[in-house]
């Protein structure tokens, strides 16, 4: 894969929204599986095996095709820059996430559309957010939240904490698209994914290391399938063509469709755990349907 150096589309193709689609339901269950691995895994160590392993998958994938993973046009301080967003949002995201429940946790991670079609109205030229957008967004995220809000009771003070960092983790992969949005069409989406997951690998276990994290405790079968599905799904498999798709579609618009993902993990909960399906969740679904309707007419 190459990023697209020609006219980028008005908008997204139905094949780009089937596959963003398809991400969005993989998506679904991270929270559930960080949640299972914690189990077994000290946070910060899970974070950084994760970046390792899907490292290890792309630099695999790349020997493979003869790819090139570090381009030679001087986009070091590129790759430096979104790693360093990267290990510090999933530094927020992990750490939260043993403070907090996986549904809050993916209420807040949640925001992060927000930041970026504010961030593309101001920043990224062409990606201005009309009044029609916005309400689109909006009615999305309120069938987000309608959908959790039966579940969604008054916070702990450590949930509280953890919502907070929760928060912080969206501003940041908010950020962290921007900044990928903006060189999308100067280097390549290989080139970016190996930079962020590289550098937060080294990161990441550098920063566990440092805090004296217990590491691997309990490497049950479970735990150590919840680590592959994040590392060689998630992070390889689902983050290569999600910045394929950045390098060549409108932000807003993709960001948008990412309100999929915590209806999907709620289905899942319905599907594999015999959670009920609330009339609520039915409405949700309307919402978020309309709100991309909306910001993609």
């Amino acid at each position: 894969m190459s990023s697209d150096t020609g006219e980028r589309p008005p908008g997204i193709d139905p094949p780009a929204m089937a596959l963003l689609f398809g991400l969005c339901a993989i998506w679904g269950l991270n929270q559930v599986a960080i949640k299972v691995g914690h189990a077994g895994i000290s946070p910060l160590t899970q974070a950084g095996l994760r970046s390792a392993i899907a490292t290890a998958c792309l630099v695999a994938w790349a020997a493979a095709r003869g790819v090139r993973l570090v381009p030679r046009d001087g986009a070091l301080g590129y790759g430096v820059t979104i790693a360093l967003l990267f290990s510090v949002e999933f530094v927020c995201i992990y750490q939260g996430l043993t403070y907090t429940t996986a549904s809050r946790a993916i209420l807040f991670l949640y925001v992060s559309p927000f930041v970026v079609a504010a961030g593309a109205h101001l920043f990224l030229p062409g990606e201005r957010l009309s009044r029609r957008k916005a309400l689109g967004l909006a009615c999305a995220f309120a069938g987000v939240a309608l959908a959790f809000a039966d579940g969604l009771r008054l916070p702990s003070r450590r949930e509280l904490v953890g919502d907070a960092l929760e928060l912080a983790g969206a501003v940041l992969w908010g950020a962290t698209t921007l900044v990928i949005k903006a060189r999308g069409r100067t280097v390549s989406p290989h080139a970016t994914l190996f930079y962020q997951l590289a550098g937060s690998a080294v990161v990441l276990l550098a920063l566990a290391v440092a805090v004296g994290e217990a590491g691997v405790t309990r490497p049950t079968p479970v735990v150590l399938a919840a680590l592959a599905y994040q590392g060689v799904v998630i992070a390889f498999a689902t983050y290569l063509a999600w910045f394929w798709l950045l390098a060549r579609y409108p932000a807003a618009e993709m960001a948008a469709f990412t309100f999929w993902t915590p209806l999907f993990g709620l289905a899942a909960g319905a599907l594999l755990l015999g959670e009920p399906v609330t009339a609520a969740l039915v409405v949700a679904f309307v919402m978020v349907t309309a709100g991309i309707y909306l910001v993609n007419r």
